[in-house]
C-alpha cells in the first residue's frame, strides 16, 4: 500500500525524527518512513510496559542497519498497556504526513498469542484484494510489521517479556490526511497506511507515488479488470472515464511516471491500457521520455516539427512548429493547415509505450487533450 498525493508529487511514506537525519547527496535531509516511526513508538511503549519507564530518545535498527533515534512526543503508561507517540518530520521531502503524530499502544496478551496488529483511529483497513496484506487487516505493510515484530522480540529478550502483545497503531487526523492519498481508491478505508521498505525516504524520490501505481495495478488485476487507464491528471482521468466508462479501480493516477506504469504492466499485464494526458506531456513520451516531469524532460519542438513533416507539413510550417512558444501552439498551427499533429504525437507515444512493454500482452491506445479537456489527438 502506498499513498501519493496530488501533483506536485508528495510522498506519504516518511520523515525523520529530527535526530540523526541524514543529508542526501543533493544536500537535502533524508526522512524516516511512517513504518520507522511506528516501530520506534512500539519499541518505546513495550519497553515502558516491561520496565516502567520510557526510553527517550528511543533507538531502532532499520533493515539496512542504520540506528536512528526518535524523540517521544506523547507517552502514557497504565495497567497492561503503554502508549508512545512520535511526530513525523518529513525532512526535506514534501510529505502529506509531515507533522502527524503516530502513536503505538502496546497491550500484553496471553502466552502464545504472538504479535497482533490493530488499526487505531487514523490508520486504514484493507477492504479490497490485491494489496500486500489481506482484506480486513490494518493497512500496515509487511516490512513495518516485521520491523515491529523484531523490535518487540529484542525488547522482550532484554527485559524479560514474553513478546506476546497487541500493537495498535493510530495517527492523529489520519482519516483527514488519507483524503489526499490514493487510499480510498485502493480500498483502504479509515486512514493512512503505515509504509516503508528501508525505513528511509529519499527527498523527492517519489517512491510512494510509484509504489501506489503498482498497488493500483495489483488492485485492478485482483478485481478482474481487463482495461486500465494511466492518466497524467484529473482532467485526463475524466476524459478516460467519459470515453471508456472505466470504474474507479481501473484508473491509475500516473502523474509524470509513465515508465512506472509501463514497466509494472510488462511484468503484471492487463489486456488493455489507455494512456491519457495533456498534449505537452505526451509529446515527451512520444520523444522517448518515461519521466514526464518538467524538471526531468522538456517538450522537444524539433521532434514535433519532424512529426509534423511526416504528416505533410511544409518547411514553413515545420519551422513555425520548431519556434512555437508552447506544445499546444504547435497543435493549433498544424490544425490550421490540416496536419494532424495530435494524432501523430499520440501514435509516437503509443510506439514508445509498446517498446517498453516489449512482448507483454497489453494493447495500448493513447488520448491527447488540451488544458480544457478537449481531445486533440488519438492513436
Amino acid at each position: 500500500m502506498a499513498e501519493p498525493t496530488q501533483s506536485p508529487p508528495q510522498t506519504a511514506a516518511g520523515g525523520p525524527s529530527g535526530r540523526g537525519a541524514q543529508l542526501a547527496r543533493t544536500g537535502l535531509r533524508h526522512g524516516w518512513t511512517t513504518g520507522a516511526c511506528a516501530t520506534a513508538a512500539t519499541t518505546a511503549a513495550y519497553t515502558a510496559l516491561l520496565r516502567g519507564d520510557f526510553p527517550d530518545p528511543v533507538k531502532i535498527t532499520l533493515p539496512k542497519g542504520q540506528r536512528p533515534a526518535f524523540a517521544l512526543a506523547a507517552e502514557s503508561l497504565g495497567a497492561g498497556r503503554a502508549m508512545a507517540g512520535i511526530v513525523k518530520d518529513a525532512g526535506d521531502d514534501p510529505d502529506v504526513t509531515h507533522g502527524a503524530l503516530i502513536r503505538a499502544t502496546v497491550r500484553t496478551l496471553p502466552a502464545g498469542s504472538g504479535v497482533v496488529f490493530r488499526a487505531g483511529p487514523g490508520v486504514g483497513t484493507v477492504t479490497r484484494a490485491g494489496l500486500p496484506v489481506p482484506v480486513g487487516e490494518p493497512a500496515i505493510n509487511p516490512v513495518p510489521r516485521q520491523m515491529m515484530r523484531d523490535h518487540v522480540a529484542e525488547v522482550a529478550a532484554r527485559h524479560g517479556g514474553s513478546g506476546d502483545v497487541e500493537i495498535e497503531i493510530s495517527v492523529d487526523h489520519g482519516e483527514e490526511i488519507a483524503r489526499s492519498t490514493w487510499n480510498p481508491r485502493l480500498g483502504i478505508l479509515g486512514g493512512i497506511s503505515i509504509l516503508g521498505t528501508t525505513g528511509i525516504v529519499v527527498p523527492y524520490s517519489c517512491s510512494a507515488w510509484i509504489d501506489s501505481i503498482r498497488r493500483g495495478i495489483d488492485v485492478a488485476r485482483a478485481a478482474g479488470r481487463t482495461h486500465v487507464a494511466g492518466c497524467t491528471g484529473s482532467t485526463s482521468e475524466k476524459v478516460a472515464v467519459a470515453e471508456h466508462g472505466l470504474p474507479e479501480d481501473a484508473l491509475l493516477d500516473m502523474g509524470d511516471f509513465a515508465g512506472a506504469v509501463l514497466k509494472y504492466l510488462r511484468r503484471h499485464p492487463v489486456p488493455r491500457l489507455t494512456i491519457a494526458g495533456g498534449f505537452a506531456k505526451l509529446s515527451k513520451l512520444a520523444a522517448g521520455h518515461l519521466d514526464l516531469h518538467s524538471s526531468r524532460s522538456q517538450v522537444d519542438k524539433n521532434h514535433l516539427a519532424e512529426l509534423a513533416r511526416r504528416g505533410g507539413a511544409d518547411d514553413a510550417l515545420a519551422a513555425a512548429v520548431a519556434a512555437a512558444n508552447t506544445g499546444l501552439e504547435t497543435v493549433q498551427l498544424c490544425a490550421a493547415r490540416g496536419v494532424p499533429l495530435g494524432d501523430l504525437v499520440a501514435a509516437a507515444a503509443r510506439d514508445t509505450a509498446r517498446g517498453v512493454l516489449r512482448e507483454a500482452p497489453v494493447s495500448v491506445d493513447v488520448i491527447c487533450i488540451d488544458r480544457a479537456g478537449t481531445i486533440v489527438g488519438r492513436a
